[in-house]
């Protein structure tokens, strides 16, 4: 007769800050992609960007142009129109006017100031805002598809834009269900950003039998939430756990 294995789930939490070089494999590099700012009503705060062309023989034309994003469900970024979001402080960042359009010759690099202006009087309660700058390229240059096929490349990279005021410290995740999905053999975790600020961090998984003390780690998962996000993440279980039951608080 088979002896039954139980399993035991145990979940932990972990907020910590992430910071990532992301580069476009078409020609343009930006740096940093994200942007932190803190300040109070009535006042301004500047932070620098810089573009590269790490193109070796294509000259560039760019343009600078702003936009709303926000998480879906499962984390996933949805981009909207600027100042569309209720979210959005797209309306108080502003750039030089030389920055505004400009061309980089390959391998040439720009500074950007990117500015933000929290109004005098807010027209929202809100403790944190967001909005994304786009880096645009003008002119398409010939490249081929992975088919050899001839193609015309314009290639835009967005730079999101964190804002909160002073006050805003609180992160709090509130986990609000833990269900097995045996069908899927995964884990749906549901759990909700229920501070003033945004919240990164990453769930560890630890499966643990009961009987004999073996433990199966899963990789961690990263995510990103703002104040006010409900999140769904699906933890996708190893394809050969042993056979058991799957418990937890």
């Amino acid at each position: 007769m088979n002896k039954t294995h139980s399993l035991h789930f145990i979940l932990a939490f972990f907020l910590v800050s992430f910071f990532s070089m992301i580069q476009a494999q078409t020609g343009i590099s930006v740096s940093p992609p994200r942007l932190y700012f803190e300040s109070t009503v009535g006042n301004s705060n500047t932070q620098k960007v810089t573009v590269t062309n790490v193109s070796a023989k294509n000259s560039l034309d760019l343009a600078i142009s702003l936009g709303d994003w926000e998480y879906n469900e499962k984390g996933e970024n949805i981009m909207s129109a600027a100042n569309s979001l209720k979210v959005s402080c797209a309306g108080w960042i502003s750039v030089k006017k030389e920055d505004n359009y400009f061309t980089l010759g390959p391998g040439e690099r720009r500074d950007i100031d990117v500015t933000i202006t929290v109004p005098s009087k807010l027209s929202d309660t809100l403790e944190a805002h967001s909005a994304v700058l786009y880096v645009n390229q003008m002119n398409p240059v010939d490249d081929v598809d992975s088919k050899g096929a001839k193609i015309k490349v314009s290639i835009r990279s967005g730079i999101k834009i964190f804002h909160k005021i002073p006050s805003a410290k609180t992160k709090k995740i509130e986990i609000q269900n833990l269900t097995f999905e045996k069908s899927k053999k995964q884990l749906d975790l549901f759990f909700e950003n229920e501070g003033n600020i945004w919240t990164d961090g990453k769930v560890f998984t630890d499966l643990v039998n009961m009987e004999n003390g073996k433990k199966v780690s899963i990789d961690p998962i990263v995510f990103y939430t703002m104040p006010g996000n409900k999140r769904e993440m699906n933890i996708s279980l190893p394809a050969d756990l042993p056979k058991g039951n799957i418990q937890h608080p």
